[in-house]
């Protein structure tokens, strides 16, 4: 095996549904820091909507793994990606100092990184860094209670980021902070707004234990697989029409106010009528912005992709809700 200072080092960004995790790697690629990053994305759903909502001028190397969860469905194509990238950063055909892999916010850390153990050849060629959890400050506290992979997500975890902390006051997140530190006693705690943070806090920390990980999961070198609540779901509405802005907004809050507890995320692409460029899409159950994002291309076709991911949502409701704010409809 490589030595550590020679192999490539991977840092693992999770966090569960909309906490943040986009945001925090938008402001990772933005900085000036002089290094060279490939992105490894991974999406529940079956559209890659996170992968329009980064940076557009950036020269990092992205992949995307979407229908399917990395630490279960798609693990496989984990390995692949990443042997894929070692050969072409050793021929010279791509050129990367290291790898941050964003996963899907309903993923188990623990296989991402037993991938760094298990497998030979991703061993000789990575070092695993880092597991960084990005921790929405508003919605934390019911999802430790409500989901065993927020609470997996916070125990695996060398550095936990705390954001959104604009939403709630100065006792809610000392509790939260409190709550995190029983979870979780070694990982070091930063409150990031807006994905603020000093990169010197999240790259090369060389955070991860394995010593620390069996001791959170004794079995971490032998379990494989990983299941989900089936009770969670996703569904991806598409559609070349332009949207009535003012028919999609009061649609919008009249979804939130009436299935918002059950939103885990939603996010989208959206085709406004009015509007040279893309508009982009993010909630978290009752917590909704948008933001202008790139103009539509000469030769681009425009078209709108929506993807809700919660519990037992009424997808036909939804469908034809939006079909409805349509112009021309």
């Amino acid at each position: 095996m490589q030595q550590s200072e020679d192999r490539i080092p991977v840092t693992v960004l999770t966090g569960f549904l909309g906490s943040g995790k986009t945001t925090l790697l938008n402001r990772i690629l933005r900085e000036q820091h002089g290094r060279r990053i490939a992105v490894i994305e991974n999406e529940f759903g079956e559209a890659a909507i996170d992968n329009e909502l980064l940076l557009e001028t950036h020269d990092e190397q992205i992949v995307v793994m979407n229908n399917g969860c990395i630490c279960c469905t798609v693990r496989g194509d984990l390995v692949r990606i990443l042997g894929d990238l070692a050969r072409k950063r050793r021929s010279g055909t791509l050129e990367f100092e290291r790898v941050i892999i964003e996963t899907t916010g309903l993923a188990d850390p623990a296989p991402v990184a037993q991938t760094f153990f298990m497998n030979l050849d991703i061993a000789r060629d990575y070092l695993l860094d880092a597991i960084l959890t990005v921790v929405d400050a508003k919605h934390a506290q019911q999802q430790l209670d409500d989901r065993s992979e927020a609470r997996e997500q916070v125990a695996f975890a060398d550095c936990l980021l705390i954001s959104k902390s604009d939403l709630v006051d100065t006792a809610q997140c000392d509790a939260l902070r409190a709550r995190l530190v029983a979870l979780n006693p070694r990982a070091v705690q930063h409150v990031v707004a807006f994905g603020a943070v000093p990169i010197e806090h999240i790259l090369d920390i060389r955070g991860f234990s394995i010593d620390a990980a069996l001791h959170i999961d004794p079995a971490f070198l032998e379990r494989d697989g990983h299941a989900h609540d089936l009770d969670i779901s996703s569904f991806v509405f598409r559609d070349t029409k332009p949207f009535d802005p003012v028919r999609l907004d009061a649609f919008m809050r009249l979804l939130i106010q009436q299935y918002g507890a059950d939103m885990l995320r939603y996010k989208g692409v959206l085709y406004v009528q009015g509007r040279p460029c893309r508009v982009l899409m993010q909630g978290v159950h009752m917590v909704m912005g948008a933001q202008e994002g790139e103009p539509w291309k000469g030769d681009e076709t425009p078209a709108s992709t929506l993807v809700f991911i919660g519990r037992k949502l009424p997808r036909r409701v939804f469908e034809e809700g939006l079909r409805y704010c349509l112009t021309g409809c």
